[in-house]
């Protein structure tokens, strides 16, 4: 059993230190959030809604906007992105204004 918990600690040490940042970030964000949900289950469900879709549609629409969505929802949003303006359209209209 020795040579499993050796092994598997010197894998461990092989793992970059980055993605040991990224993970501890991730926990501190998720216990927070644990904590912040568990206060607002005392409130009212229409407060806890509406201000739940109003932060998704302002960060939603930043991402469709921008176009700097996390890896795994590029399909989504590349999906929902040409019915929103972006970015990307508004700089080349702005190109083509310019020469006219």
């Amino acid at each position: 059993m020795h040579f499993f918990a050796a092994g598997a600690l010197s894998r461990l040490k092989d793992i970059p230190p980055d993605v040991w940042k990224f993970v501890a970030i991730g926990i501190v964000i998720l216990v927070a959030l644990v904590i912040i949900l568990r206060k607002l289950v005392g409130t009212n469900k229409i407060w806890l809604t509406i201000i739940g879709a109003v932060t998704f549609s302002i960060v939603g629409f930043q991402w469709i906007y921008n176009r700097n969505e996390p890896k795994f929802l590029t399909p989504v949003i590349s999906k929902i992105a040409p019915f929103f303006p972006s970015k990307i359209d508004y700089n080349a209209v702005q190109k083509r204004d310019t020469k006219l």
